[in-house]
């Protein structure tokens, strides 16, 4: 007891499970900066594929956005969480075993995906990939943390809940709500899903996740870093409480909304565009606003970039941050999105984000951590330094790159002559003009990861440097209740952490609901004359191959009402024409042409030919070979379940469709095997997976009635 009364505590807090987290995070930050460079290379030259069917780069890419996402990302926001917020609580984390099994628990779920992504099994929901098992899986260990961290907030002894605590809460509620909506599926089998969401429903839903997955995963989690150990680092008090204030309930307000703008000039409802766009503009001003809050809390010790390196890291993270939050609401303006999207301007403006912001952010949260966790120096600040260069050299060399090779694809795209024809008819001829520019992105991929090797140097040799294991760090506190500032309103309500937490949900609530209810009832938006017919079961079986090998990731099946893309791909899309895509193929990316209207264009063969070898169809394809579609059987079996999971989500097959599925599909197979047996291709294929892909793709753009 201190002379003022109050009862003093000794805290032991548990600092092993942030060791873990924080050594988690470098493992898996290589892993990912490894598959993100030979996916660049793939791109870059497509025979880095090597005909292996589980590295091919619609394999290799989920695997790369994953491992970036959840296991490097995902690691160091647990680590930064679990070592601030028992400081910032004055307590211990409620559960040293509930640490654990969240531990343990993640890093299993990341090898699950690390084994089953490469294999094919996938959703094609972009951040969403992984299958209903390890979904669940998700699902449990998000509320095993949740349970910790919230019982761990109602037993601190500091009863003012410090910013960082808000930003942390905000991700926690709102990451749960986006997971479960968001992977609400019926399983075909133990490693196969469709989601109950179809068409512009399943795009809508997908995108207020896929946008959100950033907001709340890479955006409030690393703020609340921010607000930690940039003041941390600095030694200073955060600059304005006011201003951190109005960020936080901003920014966890308006970001919910803006997941539309991923779907402009898409078949989306035109209020639906228009509301993301108008909120994706208005997210200039909290994200602004918290990267000068970041800023300004150096202001009086920039001394500090000559003697400390690590604020390097800090200074360059919430730059990138600044940078990467102008560029988003920019792209969000139609006029903008109609150049920028489905180019490589996207990949260099991601990429600038989660290198810059976040993967700096998090060098510098490690180099100020390890020490203080070992309890030891830093074993060099020259290599720091060295690093910060060489990583900050990487990001430029593939932002420049990637926004270069992007605004050219998009001008080549849109470039139509006075004759009302294309400049550029061919598409080969837009990938070939970008290829150079894709092995500068290869290269500073690689910058990036020689920083990182250096930076796993010096903390390896930092923590060979640590003295005999000690007794945990111990903080002696007192239970002292309220100060005088909490008479303040934020104040008072930053000792409620229930209210505080239920006012955040309702935060994400309104917008999530406003935005995705009224697309669920798909009717009102349907065209009775416009109606197509499902797929038959062979097609489907097709469609899934597709999803399999991540077709997705190249091509779009989004025609957008605009001039260049009508003459190029044939009539805008309308939302009758995915009613039934369980998951929707919209797409996000066009390194290759978008096949909306590909059906009936070629002959069987061309298709065969096109998957076996694209180079025998176009010499300069950067595709890959898909030689063991001709090699393995397609599962007939398995359609009649599949048929009937369809029929359950509202597809219209007939009870002798689906009863006799296999035989339908086995009828079809055999008269593409023969057409193509007929033109030159090697007979006996009725049973081979290419045949299920050849329906597939000879019948996009050809459901509606006739």
């Amino acid at each position: 007891m201190n002379t003022s009364g109050n009862v003093i505590e000794r805290i032991f807090y548990d600092d092993d499970i942030v060791k873990k987290f924080t050594l988690a995070t470098m493992i898996w930050a290589l892993a990912a900066f490894v598959f993100g460079l030979i996916a660049a290379l793939q791109l870059a030259y497509w025979p880095m594929n090597a005909n292996l069917e589980w590295i091919t780069f619609g394999r290799l890419r989920p695997l790369h956005t994953n491992a970036a996402i959840f296991a490097f990302g995902g690691n160091a926001i647990f680590a930064g969480i679990y070592h601030s917020s028992q400081r910032l609580l004055k307590t211990r984390m409620f559960s040293d075993l509930l640490s654990k099994i969240h531990f343990w628990g993640w890093q299993l779920i990341i090898v699950a995906a690390a084994i089953t992504l490469p294999l094919g099994y996938s959703q094609s929901k972009e951040y969403a990939e992984l299958e209903w098992p390890i979904d669940i899986a998700i699902a449990v260990i998000w509320v095993v943390f949740a349970i910790n961290f919230f019982m761990t907030i109602r037993r601190r002894r500091e009863k003012h809940m410090y910013v960082a605590i808000w930003f942390y809460i905000a991700t926690i509620i709102t990451i749960a709500v986006l997971h479960i909506v968001n992977s609400i599926e019926i399983p075909v089998g133990m490693m196969n899903s469709y989601p109950v969401y179809a068409g512009i429903q399943d795009a809508m839903v997908q995108w207020w996740y896929g946008h959100n997955a950033v907001a709340f995963f890479l955006t409030t989690p690393f703020l609340g870093l921010m607000y930690y150990y940039v003041p941390k680092a600095a030694n200073r008090p955060v600059y304005s409480y006011r201003l951190s204030i109005v960020h936080f309930w901003a920014l966890v307000f308006i970001y919910i909304w803006a997941g539309p703008h991923h779907l402009l000039y898409t078949s989306l409802p035109e209020w639906a565009q228009t509301l993301g766009m108008i909120f994706s503009i208005m997210l200039w001003a909290p994200s602004w606003g918290g990267m000068i809050n970041g800023l300004l809390t150096l202001k009086g010790s920039w001394h500090l970039l000559r003697t400390e390196p690590l604020i390097k890291f800090f200074v360059a993270a919430l730059t990138f941050y600044g940078m990467s939050t102008f560029e988003g609401p920019l792209l969000s303006i139609k006029s903008v999105s109609a150049l920028g999207h489905y180019t490589d301007w996207i990949v260099g403006h991601v990429h600038s984000g989660t290198l810059g912001w976040n993967g700096f952010l998090v060098f510098g949260m490690i180099y100020y951590l390890v020490p203080r966790l070992w309890k030891t120096e830093l074993y060099s600040k020259k290599l720091l330094e060295n690093h910060f260069w060489i990583g900050l050299t990487g990001v430029l060399l593939y932002y420049i790159s990637m926004v270069t090779a992007g605004i050219t694809q998009g001008l080549m795209w849109r470039a139509v002559a006075k004759d009302g024809t294309l400049v550029y008819p061919d598409f080969i001829e837009t990938v070939v003009r970008i290829v150079p520019l894709y092995w500068v992105r290869a290269l500073g991929g690689t910058l990036y990861i020689v920083g990182f090797l250096m930076m796993c140097y010096n903390i390896f040799k930092t923590i060979k440097m640590a003295p005999p294991q000690t007794a945990p760090e111990a903080q002696e506190v007192s239970r002292s209740g309220y100060n005088e500032i909490t008479k303040a309103t934020h104040r008072k309500l930053e000792g409620m952490g229930l209210t505080f937490s239920v006012l955040s949900f309702l935060a994400i609530a309104v917008g999530s609901v406003i935005e995705i209810y009224p697309t669920l009832s798909l009717h009102k938006y349907i065209t009775p004359a416009n109606i197509i017919e499902p797929y038959t079961p062979l097609e489907l079986a097709g469609r899934d191959l597709y999803v399999k090998e991540g077709c997705y990731l190249c091509h779009s099946q989004q025609i957008r009402p605009i001039v260049s893309e009508v003459l190029r791909y044939g009539k805008a899309s309308t939302l009758e024409e995915s009613m039934y895509d369980h998951p929707f193929q919209w797409g996000s990316k066009r390194t290759g042409p978008d096949l909306a209207r590909v059906g009936k264009k070629y002959p069987n063969l061309w298709h065969f030919s096109h998957m076996m070898d694209p180079r025998s169809i176009t010499p300069k394809s950067i595709m890959p070979n898909y030689p063991w579609l001709a090699e393995k059987d397609t599962d007939f079996l398995v359609l009649r379940k599949k048929l009937s999971v369809m029929k359950y989500l509202g597809v219209p097959y007939e009870e002798d469709v689906i009863a006799n599925a296999d035989i339908h599909a086995q009828k079809q197979a055999k008269e593409i095997a023969e057409d193509l047996e007929k033109n030159g291709a090697p007979r006996g294929l009725e049973k081979k997976q290419i045949i299920a892909l050849i329906a597939y793709l000879q019948s996009l753009g050809q459901k509606g009635k006739q």
